[in-house]
């Protein structure tokens, strides 16, 4: 046991090196090619900060561990916006541009309800991985059209200060080994992860999928935890909340749709993840319309309330993780009080977000 939560560990420590090599190398290997550094930032960054849930669940689903690769996306995506948004906003109220708000958002919301749609069946197949993934590439086409259009200085300057110039020395060497050891690191993590998770589940007597929502889908978020809150802490509050919600989109269209087009059979869905832990996902993304909108920033207040709502979700995890039989009451408790009375409040808070003057970041 102690093994095997070393090489838990470790995995997850693997899996965010190598990550960051990963998009370094890569990053600076367009920039050099010419690549606009937007169009890289909004791209390679963007999924650089997914690789980790891309390398878990593809691993997952080759092994035939459905639950934990649906899990670790899932519980990714609550973890980023009540978590990583949480923390990122009590260190400094958030700005939300307006784009956000119009397209990003929405996609968002619309792609977490497709994703329960076409999993309503008990599985997400190949069919279905194929749609996910088109939409992946719809979406980064269109940042790469967006970026063109960038004009803020500061923005260019930020991503040529990180990744160079256009027509620098490319140091292809040094680039192509961090490419190289960021493939091989998230391959190594990923399998060492996903062993570990499935050794420690089977000694507990635990799910995957509370392994995958829990454990691994905190260690995978590690990433976006790191990029938001040192975004937060330089001031840069914009890139704090786009890198959460373009992480979450790349998630459901690219983590889920290439693992379930690679998976032998597509990948099975349990009930439990359907009749709860999705619906959780899907009203956190709903939930953020309303709070993005009201003054185009995420208060501290919205921050604590964030983390606040992630506790209650913790806490049905481990009475359903232990079998507790106050897991009835609870559950009755959260759906007909706590769940009515935050969707009244976002209602409230929508309907003076329309109804206040608009001053968008």
């Amino acid at each position: 046991m102690t093994a095997a939560i070393a090489f838990l560990i470790l995995g997850l420590v693997i899996l965010v090196f190598a990550a960051e090599w990963l998009v370094k190398g890569a990053a600076s290997i367009a920039s050099t090619l010419g690549i606009s550094p937007l169009i890289v930032g909004l791209t390679v960054v963007a999924f650089g900060t997914s690789a980790p849930e891309l390398a878990v669940s593809v691993m997952a689903a080759f092994e035939g561990e459905a639950d934990l690769a649906v899990g670790n996306v899932i519980g990714s995506n609550i973890f980023n916006i009540l978590v990583v948004l949480g923390v990122s906003a009590l260190i400094i109220p958030l700005v939300v541009h307006q784009q956000l708000i119009r397209f990003d958002v929405p996609v968002m919301i619309f792609l977490s309800v497709l994703l329960y749609a076409l999993s309503f069946d008990g599985a997400i197949s190949r069919i279905d991985g194929i749609i996910l993934f088109s939409m992946a590439l719809a979406y980064v086409g269109y940042l790469v059209r967006q970026s063109k259009r960038e004009k803020d200085g500061g923005v260019l300057s930020e991503y040529e200060e990180e990744f160079g110039k256009a027509g620098e020395d490319p140091k292809w060497l040094k680039n192509i080994a961090l490419v190289i050891f960021g493939i091989g690191g998230l391959v190594l993590g990923s399998k060492w992860l996903v062993d570990s998770a499935e050794f420690i589940a089977t000694a507990f007597g635990v799910s995957e999928l509370i392994i995958g929502l829990t454990i691994v889908s905190l260690g995978t978020s590690l990433p976006e935890v790191a990029t938001s809150v040192v975004a937060a802490l330089k001031g840069e509050r914009d890139i704090a909340v786009g890198n959460v919600v373009g992480s979450n989109i790349f998630n459901i269209v690219t983590v889920l749709g290439i693992s379930s087009i690679v998976a032998p059979a597509g990948i099975a869905v349990a009930k439990a993840a359907l009749d709860f832990d999705m619906l959780v996902m899907i009203a956190v993304a709903l939930a953020t319309l309303p709070v993005f909108f009201y003054g185009y920033r995420i208060s501290r207040m919205a921050g604590f309330f964030f983390l606040l709502f992630y506790g209650a979700y913790l806490v049905h995890i481990v009475l359903e993780a232990t079998g507790n039989p106050a897991l009835a009451a609870y559950r009755h408790v959260m759906l007909i009080f706590v769940a009515p009375a935050a969707g009244v409040a976002l209602f409230v808070l929508l309907v003076r977000a329309i109804r206040q003057p608009k001053n968008p970041a």
